[in-house]
């Protein structure tokens, strides 16, 4: 089994800062990708940032130049930093990773999310 734990949302004024951490754990053969998604009140969960294994990154256009996504690969851990949050931002965070186990298959896993509000 794979675990996915998130951790660092919470309530923030406009224009500030937040990161977010994901910890990936369990039976773990390698990392494809890893990255974030959110979903608001109402809508469907859309991707936030992606970094596949490589390094290669991509982010949804809502939150270039704002959000960055980064990792720790020893501790199976990716980040998302987020600057000058705005009111849209708000939503439920989910980390997701697609994980090759040592049964050669890959597996697509989410986590419990985290809540992100941006509220004066």
């Amino acid at each position: 089994q794979v675990q996915l734990v998130e951790s660092g949302g919470g309530l923030v004024q406009p224009g500030g800062s937040l990161r977010l951490s994901c910890a990936a754990s369990g039976s773990i053969l390698g990392i494809n990708t890893m990255g974030w998604y959110r979903q608001a009140p109402g809508k469907q969960r859309e991707l936030v940032a992606v970094m596949t294994s490589g390094g290669s990154t991509n982010y949804a256009d809502s939150v270039k130049g704002r959000f960055t996504i980064s990792r720790a690969i020893a501790k199976n851990t990716i980040y998302l930093h987020m600057n000058s949050l705005k009111p849209e931002d708000t939503a439920v965070y989910y980390c997701n990773a697609d994980i090759t186990t040592p049964d050669r298959y890959e597996y697509d896993y989410w986590g419990q999310g985290t809540q992100v509000t941006v509220s004066s």
